[in-house]
């Protein structure tokens, strides 16, 4: 179902069409690694060595495109504080936090419904 363009740039946003925009946003949020990186910074900012131990089997090349990602679609940010040795810490934006709620739902629906799928 089509949605109004908030805003006025297009017609409208519909997924289902292939020009559209919105696949660009449902293709990051759909990936794996961007679903559990938003899910680990709901609580906080974390530095990237937490994230890299938080989201278990992450690569530090995979972790940094992620991360990079995100970034550039304002869903996170990422701040540098000046120390020896350097202090970065990364946390979701006001539009990050929006994303948040729908993926802690599918990782929760994830979890509940493991044991119905075939092994």
């Amino acid at each position: 179902m089509p949605i109004d363009c908030a805003s006025g740039d297009h017609d409208e946003h519909d997924v289902y069409a292939a020009l559209c925009p919105c696949r660009g946003i449902l293709d990051l949020l759909a990936n794996k690694w961007s679903a559990l990186a938003i899910g680990a910074l709901e609580d906080g900012p974390l530095r990237f060595g937490e994230l890299q131990r938080r989201l278990e089997g992450i690569s530090p090349k995979v972790l940094t495109q992620t991360l990079r990602r995100l970034e550039d679609s304002a869903l996170l940010t990422r701040t540098v504080y000046p120390a020896v040795p350097l202090h970065v810490e990364y946390a979701l934006t006001e539009l990050g936090l929006s994303a948040a709620e729908p993926l802690a739902g599918m990782r929760a629906w994830a979890e509940r419904n493991l044991d119905r799928f075939p092994a």
